[in-house]
């Protein structure tokens, strides 16, 4: 019973401090919204923006491919020999492999 006393001597002596620590380990690591999740919420935001721009910068740049493919035939004709090796029909294709 004697510690017991000395317990709550303790507590009521270092009340704030201890409501305090309480109200820390509540709103830091065991709430629901509690500030570690909302700092890895904020590290998958910050990599989810960096994605979404990397895809924007290869949507311009596929689109823009897209208008040039449309207004010029020498670029259908420069991709057709390339990727697809199409020749004319006077023509003699040589492949070099490195």
């Amino acid at each position: 019973m004697g510690r017991l006393i000395t317990m709550w001597n303790l507590f009521c002596r270092h009340k704030y401090l201890v409501v305090t620590v309480a109200f820390v380990a509540i709103i830091g690591v065991l709430d629901e919204n509690s500030l570690v999740r909302r700092m890895s919420h904020k590290y998958e935001i910050a990599t989810l923006k960096s994605e979404i721009a990397k895809y924007e910068q290869q949507f311009q740049e596929d689109t823009r491919k897209l208008e040039e493919l449309d207004s010029n035939p020498e670029t259908i004709e420069k991709i057709a020999r390339e990727r697809y090796l199409m020749k004319r029909p006077d023509e003699d294709v040589f492949i070099f492999e490195e």
